[in-house]
């Protein structure tokens, strides 16, 4: 790769958009479920997993799970993605709005 091949590729990454939106943590030994909300859903998972597998997630209940079932029985799903355009100006009301909306749905719990 040539440095101005490489710049370009770093811009575009730069450049990217991620959708933000509502997500699902799922515990299959369980049923158990945790729903949340991201700005960038591209990079929750990683560091969810990664709070998980430092033992300090801030939810007790999510943290029990994962210490007594494992990390291979947990998946996460993306539930609802939003424009980051419409989201703009009131972008946490409506993460808070929507992540209450599917709380009630899924019966879970807020992360």
């Amino acid at each position: 790769m040539t440095p101005d091949q490489r710049k370009a590729a770093v811009a575009a990454y730069k450049e990217r958009k991620s959708p933000a939106g509502i997500f699902a943590v799922t515990c299959a030994a369980t049923g158990a479920r945790w729903i949340g909300y991201a700005p960038d859903l591209d990079k929750i998972q990683n560091r969810l997993w990664f709070t998980l597998r430092q033992g300090g997630h801030r939810r007790g209940g999510l943290q029990a799970a994962w210490a007594a079932h494992g990390e291979g029985s947990f998946s996460l799903e993306v539930i609802e993605t939003f424009d980051d355009e419409a989201l703009a100006y009131v972008r946490d009301r409506v993460f808070a709005e929507r992540q209450a909306h599917w709380c009630a749905v899924h019966g879970a719990e807020a992360i």
